[in-house]
């Protein structure tokens, strides 16, 4: 055996003892003698805000590109894998190793220009066969795969609200579903905001906020045809909202709560200037 082979079993012995460590410890934090009361209590649908939490700090992780950040909220997702696991091998519906076997079997099977003796030109050619081989492991039709209203519902059931937005945006307007020019979309934005201004005077807050999610809507549309993110536009204003905040509170004397609208307002811009002053520098 070659010195790169050697490294590589080592490597993946390593590997194999890590998971095994951890798939121990969650087993111990489940069970009745001696577990964790929180862990004991947990269910696959309680766990729900957990996964959707650690999938997110796993992406602000990669964007802050800080190597153990990015690992230690890898481990924190993946404990969430083995959690849910053990949760339901408890209960005899599977565990690790069928989740493990589960994806390597569709990675091969959805990979046929790898492990089989299909040839692919380019990335799309790939997405395509992806997409069929897909539908017939669901058992659908080629006509039903190619349904767009059953497209939009997965992506309206599994994505946060502003992505499926926007996927569900480009999937239309990839469909013919567009409007001429930009002037069409922001004269739909115009006429969407005067509808939510006009429910805002009614006391039907169902119809308000049917009115604000079309106003949204259109909004993304209008990011779409500028090619703007919403989801990262929205993350940004977010982190400078509380970035500008934190100036203001490292300059204030007392708590905010007990300054004036106008004193506030003073801090708020004095936090922006500050900032912006801050950037310039470091560029």
């Amino acid at each position: 055996m070659s010195n790169a082979q050697e490294t590589v079993k080592h490597t993946n012995e390593a590997v194999l003892d890590a998971l095994q460590e951890l798939i121990a410890v969650v087993a111990q934090l489940r069970s009745p003698q001696g577990g964790c009361p929180w862990d004991l209590a947990q269910t696959p649908q309680t766990l729900i805000p957990y996964v959707i939490e650690e999938a997110y700090e796993v992406a602000d992780a990669i964007r802050s590109e800080q190597r153990e950040a990015i690992a230690e909220e890898l481990g924190d997702l993946l404990l969430q894998v083995v959690l849910h696991s053990q949760i339901a091998s408890e209960y005899n519906q599977f565990d690790l190793t069928e989740v493990a076997q589960g994806i390597t079997q569709k990675l091969i099977r959805r990979h046929p220009h790898v492990f089989g003796d299909v040839e692919v030109e380019g990335a799309e050619e790939v997405h395509q066969n992806w997409e069929q081989i897909k539908a017939v492991e669901k058992g659908e039709t080629t006509e039903d795969a190619q349904l767009l209203s059953r497209k939009l519902s997965r992506y309206a059931r599994t994505l946060p609200p502003l992505m499926a937005g926007m996927k569900i945006s480009h999937k239309t307007a990839s469909a013919g579903f567009e409007w001429e020019n930009p002037e069409g979309v922001w004269d739909k934005f115009t006429e969407e905001l005067a509808e939510f201004q006009q429910a805002l005077q009614s006391e039907d807050q169902s119809q308000q906020q049917a009115e604000l999610g079309d106003l949204l809507f259109t909004l993304i549309n209008v990011a779409r045809w500028y090619n703007l993110e919403p989801s990262e536009a929205l993350q940004g204003t977010n982190q400078r909202f509380i970035q500008r905040l934190a100036k203001m509170e490292a300059a204030a004397d007392h708590h905010l709560s007990e300054y004036g609208i106008e004193e506030l307002e003073s801090l708020w811009q004095q936090a922006k200037a500050q900032i912006a002053q801050d950037t310039n520098k470091a560029h």
